[in-house]
């Protein structure tokens, strides 16, 4: 085994694999016997391979690997980059302008708030400051149990509800701080 394998390898051993995707999972039912490791670094040398030295294709490249795990650590980043033959910095860089793109592990609900003039105006501000408070996250940031992620947005494009949020893509409008906290206890609660 060569030395960069060797350094991959360990790498990708020191993610976090406590959160993955349901695709990821269920490959890993798949393959008995494989570990997370094995199963994630096939699928990278399948999506790299496919795309070699192929610098416009990072963003696909990105995309796949976004869905097949569900986030893009550090570690796979580099693999990428490598891969692609670009820097790291620039793998980086995309996946840092790109909301859809994640570096970390999301929760089960993932939250999105508006903080786009509409939303801000009804006071989306305090509904955002009410469920940082309530859950010890920032934006950009999942709670420790793995329950709830949270993103604030320029826009989702539903002005007339504002305020308003997505709960894994569902919208909820005409909130206020305690009616977000509500809805969102409903999801933890298995009530939605």
């Amino acid at each position: 085994m060569s030395a960069l394998l060797e350094k991959e390898l360990q790498e990708l051993k020191e993610v976090d694999w406590s959160r993955i995707s349901p695709k990821l999972e269920k490959q890993l039912l798949e393959k008995e016997g494989d570990t997370i490791i094995d199963v994630v670094h096939q699928n990278l040398e399948t999506i790299i391979e496919n795309n070699r030295g192929k610098e416009e294709a990072l963003i696909e490249v990105l995309h796949q690997v976004q869905d097949l795990i569900g986030f893009i650590p550090k570690a796979v980043q580099k693999k990428i980059a490598r891969g692609l033959g670009v820097l790291p910095t620039e793998v980086a860089s995309v996946i840092s302008f790109y909301s859809h793109f994640s570096e970390k592990a999301k929760g089960k609900y993932q939250i999105a708030l508006c903080k786009g003039t509409a939303c801000y105006v009804k006071g989306s501000a305090e509904i955002i400051d009410k469920i940082k408070r309530k859950y010890g996250i920032e934006s950009g940031d999942t709670t420790d149990d793995g329950f709830f992620s949270l993103e604030v947005v320029r826009c989702l494009g539903a002005c007339g509800l504002a305020p308003v949020m997505t709960v894994n893509g569902k919208a909820h409008g005409l909130l206020n701080p305690e009616k977000a906290i509500s809805v969102l206890e409903q999801y933890k609660n298995g009530e939605m």
